[in-house]
């Protein structure tokens, strides 16, 4: 019964995620309450996918090296220049342009994992990109928004690199250890993880929506543009990387998803502790614009399944 509640409410996230930001748009006051507490939850939910992965993860990976660096490139070139591109063509303000770029640069999102299965997609294939670019992000997510976004705003770039090791890297390897020692013991609550992460991001972004309220109706659309902009191109440009070095089609519609969505909710949290609330913005928006996209591209190649 609980996985069955569980699966519910991970299945529909985009629903809560909505509902959650309207309400905190109306009652900002419990949600920016709650700021303080962002660090532990996010390293909870780090734990977690820590905790999801095992040894057979990394063994998929030493087996297929070739076509995991050929991904783990795509993903931190096509979207951090990407983003780089377009708050140059949007004319963003310094502050939402980090923003950007730190959403760009950001590492894989595990629910990538969950649309490629939806999609009948390589799960392998994109669990193991994941989970480098997600071991390889505290050099390159602070250094590519250092390197892209240094010009319109200042970029803390060795305290965004500890606040990484601290809030991802740590965590993670200590939920891996957990779950190699203590397997028999942690495989009953594993079901348990990914509804935290989906918490995690409701939370995230609602916190953004709350701490900007009166500044929202003044740029969203323009954000929301870019975004958007930002998520199709990153699934173009991911299909397009497999089509060119002739993976099949089930590896072609993983890199499409596994690129196009970012993992934002580490966006949100560097941007909101190194930077400020408007620097958040644009990655508490692409949470929702990736979520959407990336469900109707699960949903329409569901039924086209590959050969």
């Amino acid at each position: 019964m609980l996985k069955r509640i569980l699966s519910f409410y991970t299945k529909y996230f985009a629903i809560w995620v909505i509902a959650f930001g309207v309400v905190a748009y109306v009652s900002p006051g419990p949600f920016v309450a709650l700021k303080s507490y962002m660090d532990w939850f996010f390293a909870l939910t780090m734990f977690g996918i820590g905790a999801v992965l095992n040894i057979e993860d990394f063994k998929r990976i030493a087996q297929k090296p070739v076509i995991v660096l050929i991904g783990s490139a795509a993903q931190f070139s096509i979207m951090p220049l990407g983003a780089f591109l377009l708050a140059k063509l949007f004319n963003l303000p310094p502050e939402i342009a980090v923003g950007l770029i730190l959403t760009g640069s950001a590492p894989g999102a595990m629910a990538s994992n969950v649309m490629s299965y939806i999609a009948k997609a390589d799960t392998a294939y994109s669990v193991s990109l994941t989970a480098v670019s997600t071991l390889l992000c505290p050099l390159l997510t602070p250094g590519l928004t250092f390197l892209l976004a240094r010009s319109g705003l200042e970029v803390p770039l060795l305290e965004m690199v500890g606040s990484v090791i601290k809030m991802v890297i740590v965590p993670l390897f200590i939920g891996f250890g957990v779950r190699h020692y203590f397997k028999d013991k942690i495989e009953k609550i594993l079901p348990v993880f990914p509804a935290i992460s989906v918490t995690f991001i409701i939370f995230i972004c609602s916190l953004v929506i709350a701490l900007n309220k009166d500044y929202l109706g003044d740029v969203t659309g323009i954000i929301l543009a870019a975004a958007v902009v930002l998520n199709v191109y990153g699934m173009i440009g991911g299909y397009g990387v497999g089509s060119a070095f002739r993976m099949n089609l089930r590896r072609r519609r993983t890199l499409a998803i596994e690129i196009g969505m970012q993992n934002a909710g580490l966006g949100t949290v560097l941007a909101l502790k190194h930077f400020g609330e408007k620097t958040a913005m644009p990655a508490a928006i692409f949470v929702f614009i990736c979520i959407i996209t990336a469900s109707l591209m699960a949903a329409f190649w569901q039924r086209r399944p590959a050969e």
